[in-house]
């Protein structure tokens, strides 16, 4: 492919992406399973500039008074310093000639600053909530947020230790994760797909999973022979290490309203060896010593590996997640034992999906007293004890070297 043919392919993989909801490498993972004519360098130069774009979405639709994808890819050659002619010329399989309107609003940037929401890469709708989260510090945390992440990994501790990981994966620039006693951090994602098919992946010695999603799962402080919920468990990826923290010894129960989704739990926890994890059963009322509420929630805090669910994002979804992430803490207060525990953990690092969740719980659920994180983590764990954690862990990119994380800690008291 031709540069000019590579700048193509980026916008109209944006202008697709615009009516999916498919995550962007998935989608273009698909999409290049159908051009086998697109070789590993076109495949890598085409994924580089469509995740550039999503990532300085903001800027450079203000730069071109214009956030359509084709306005998008004209601003980006000019972010780059390139000649915007040589590429838009019409030419093979490459983009159309500028017009006139277009070559006008190149010749005439827009003058002064950029407003907020521009220069932190955000949605403006969202400035006051995250404002109410950060602070001051919020152009900080979003420019955080808006960097590559790197590969984080849990070392199944049912089959393997840290350090032999560690050694086996130097190749990688493998090392410790600061916080959480199983992690393993790889600072470049550039290997992602080769540690995919590492045969200590697939022996189950490992999983990839983001540090903070690893604290989190510790502040369930799961022991063995308890009985467990794992609510929302999507691919169940805190199942597993819920079932590694228990030694394999107890029960847990992986629900989750997409069977598609639940279905990779099967082949995984085979994969790990963990066998005391079972899905499709009814969830008892007041059974479970242990309730995990991963709530789907805006994923604000992972935009940094999924950029494109910023603007995707609207105030209506918003409010939907928050009816959705209500209900979801009703049905962990009805499975939760008395003197049982409830985690509620979403990968947002907006309020009102964490601690205006958690005030409106407590509102209707007084039987349920709130445990500092700090306390527990204290319990679970000799580690360290990572920022954030407090009478909530919070987490964020800027703070932890994490992706955006909230955990709160409920028990029952009758």
């Amino acid at each position: 492919m031709t540069p000019s043919a590579r700048l193509q392919a980026a916008i109209e993989i944006l202008e697709q992406l615009d009516s999916t909801a498919k995550p962007a490498d998935r989608f273009l993972r698909d999409w290049f399973r159908t051009r086998r004519y697109a070789g590993s360098k076109d495949r890598a130069a085409v994924a580089a500039r469509v995740f550039a774009i999503l990532r300085r979405r903001a800027a450079l639709g203000w730069r071109m008074g214009d956030a359509r994808p084709r306005a998008l890819g004209i601003a980006s050659v000019l972010a780059e310093g390139a000649e915007v002619d040589a590429l838009f010329n019409g030419e093979g399989y490459g983009p159309a000639p500028l017009d006139d309107a277009e070559r006008a609003v190149i010749a005439s940037p827009p003058p002064g600053e950029p407003p907020l929401d521009v220069q932190g890469e955000f949605p403006a709708f969202l400035e006051s909530e995250l404002r109410r989260g950060f602070g001051d510090e919020l152009l900080a945390e979003m420019r955080a947020l808006g960097e590559r992440a790197p590969v984080n990994l849990r070392v199944n501790t049912l089959k393997a230790k840290r350090d032999e990981v560690l050694t086996e994966l130097q190749m990688f620039g493998a090392e410790p994760t600061p916080y959480a006693p199983h992690g393993i951090r790889i600072a470049s994602g550039e290997g992602l797909a080769a540690i995919g098919r590492h045969a200590m992946f697939a022996q189950g010695l490992f999983e990839f999973q983001d540090e903070a999603a690893q604290i989190a799962s510790l502040l369930c402080a799961a022991r063995p022979r308890e009985t467990v919920l794992d609510l929302a468990a999507g691919a169940g990826g805190k199942a597993l290490a819920l079932a590694a923290e228990m030694q394999n010894q107890g029960a847990i129960l992986a629900s989750d309203i997409d069977p598609a989704r639940l279905a990779q739990l099967g082949p995984r926890a085979t994969r790990a060896g963990a066998s005391i994890i079972r899905t499709g059963a009814e969830i008892a009322p007041a059974a479970f010593d242990a309730v995990f509420v991963d709530a789907p929630c805006s994923g604000s805090g992972a935009w940094r590996r999924q950029p494109e669910n910023k603007w995707r994002l609207t105030p209506a979804r918003l409010a939907e997640l928050n009816a959705t992430q209500d209900l979801l803490l009703d049905q962990a207060a009805t499975a939760a034992r008395p003197g049982g525990r409830i985690v509620y953990a979403t990968c947002s690092v907006l309020p009102c999906e964490n601690e205006d969740r958690v005030a409106a719980f407590r509102a209707r659920h007084p039987q349920f007293r709130a445990v500092p994180a700090s306390a527990i983590w204290r319990e679970a764990t000799a580690c360290q004890s990572p920022p954030g954690m407090d009478a909530f862990f919070r987490a964020s990119p800027l703070k932890t070297g994490t992706d955006g994380f909230f955990a709160a800690i409920f028990r029952r008291e009758a």
